[in-house]
């Protein structure tokens, strides 16, 4: 089912909804089309319900009251858009979708940001990769038992460097603690999505 756009009779009530659609489109853009596309017909579909049986005259009025209930699209849509974003990321895997998820929900409890901090340290793994190759005597794992361990670069090398135990096989090494991460983080999603009572409906849907 594709999203119909509502006619008004009156003019300024359809430049109001019109606008409006516009904010909803503009809020929910960093979500996958299809749920864009359901948030939108959802919403659509509660304009409609209360505007199909008002006359010309009282459109514009209503619409507003209507618009007013549902509330700003940027604010009232947090929530689900959160929500929705958190079951992308969960179901593709994709990191970029993840970093997103993590970022719309750090207001929704401290275990995301434990989450955002985990994703900080799987980016910091990558950057050590790309470190090593282009600058390998400034980047290794440094052991010296009850005085070094340090897992990564520096400035000054030259007492270091000879504790420097993994040589090439820091790259091998590093990309299995980032995909170690990686997976980490997108399975304990998984587990928080399951053990979070699932939202009911378009927060609208319970004003």
């Amino acid at each position: 089912m594709e999203f119909k756009k509502i006619h008004f009779k009156n003019a300024e009530a359809q430049k109001i909804y019109e606008h409006y659609i516009l904010q909803v489109q503009s809020a929910t853009k960093k979500l996958s089309y299809e749920d864009q596309k359901d948030i939108l017909m959802e919403i659509n579909s509660h304009i409609y319900e209360s505007t199909s049986r008002i006359s010309e005259e009282s459109e514009i009025l209503n619409l507003k009251n209507t618009l007013s209930r549902i509330g700003i699209p940027n604010e009232v849509l947090k929530p689900l858009i959160a929500e929705k974003k958190l079951n992308q990321a969960t179901r593709t895997f994709n990191p970029i979708h993840i970093f997103q998820a993590l970022t719309l929900n750090l207001s929704y409890g401290i275990i995301y940001c434990v989450f955002f901090i985990l994703y900080l340290f799987l980016f910091s793994f990558v950057f050590l990769i790309f470190a090593k190759i282009f600058v390998p005597d400034h980047v290794g794992f440094y052991y010296k038992k009850g005085e070094i361990f340090q897992y990564g670069g520096f400035i000054q090398n030259e007492h270091l460097q000879q504790y420097e135990i993994l040589g090439n096989w820091f790259i091998p090494v590093t990309l299995v603690l980032a995909i170690a991460f990686y997976f980490t983080i997108v399975l304990l999603l998984r587990l928080k999505k399951s053990l979070k009572t699932k939202t009911s409906g378009l927060v609208l849907s319970m004003r």
